[in-house]
C-alpha cells in the first residue's frame, strides 16, 4: 500500500498490525497533518485523518507492508492512546480491548511507555483511570 507524501497508517489499522484487536479494519484509516493536503485513494478503501502538526510525528515507526517496503505507521503505544481518546467514535469495547492486550502484552513496563503519548496529546485524564481499571 503506498500512503500520501506524508501519511501515516493510524487508528484501526495500526490496532490491527500491532494485532492489538481482532477486527480487520473495513477501511485503511491514515492520518495527515492538518493544512495539508488530503490524498485521495481509490483503492482500497480509506479513511482519511487530519491531526494537529505539533503532535502528528509522536510514536511513528515503519512497518514493512511487503519485502524491502516499509510505510510509517502509529507505534502500539501510541495507537492505544488514540483508541482511548477517539473512543465514543471507535466503541468503548474495542479500546478497552486494545488497551487490556497491549498492557497484557508489555507487563507493567506497557503502563511507562503509554504516558509519553498520553501527555502529548492530553489524553492522561482518559488513559490513566483505563489502565487502573484493566490492571486491577
Amino acid at each position: 500500500m503506498r500512503t500520501g507524501p506524508r501519511a501515516v497508517v493510524c487508528g484501526e489499522s495500526a490496532l490491527a498490525l500491532h494485532e492489538l484487536i481482532d477486527d480487520i479494519p473495513a477501511a485503511v484509516h491514515i492520518a495527515v497533518p492538518s493544512g495539508s493536503r488530503r490524498p485521495t485513494i481509490s483503492y482500497p478503501p480509506t479513511v482519511v485523518a487530519q491531526y494537529a502538526a505539533r503532535p502528528f510525528d509522536l510514536g511513528i515507526e515503519r512497518f514493512e507492508a511487503a519485502p524491502g517496503e516499509t510505510v510509517p505507521m502509529h507505534d502500539a503505544a501510541r495507537s492505544v492512546v488514540d483508541a482511548m481518546r477517539h473512543r465514543s467514535r471507535l466503541g468503548e469495547t474495542l479500546a478497552l480491548s486494545a488497551l487490556g492486550r497491549y498492557l497484557r502484552r508489555s507487563g507493567r513496563g506497557g503502563v511507562g511507555e503509554l504516558q509519553p503519548s498520553a501527555r502529548e496529546l492530553d489524553a492522561l485524564s482518559v488513559v490513566r483511570p483505563a489502565v487502573e481499571a484493566v490492571l486491577a
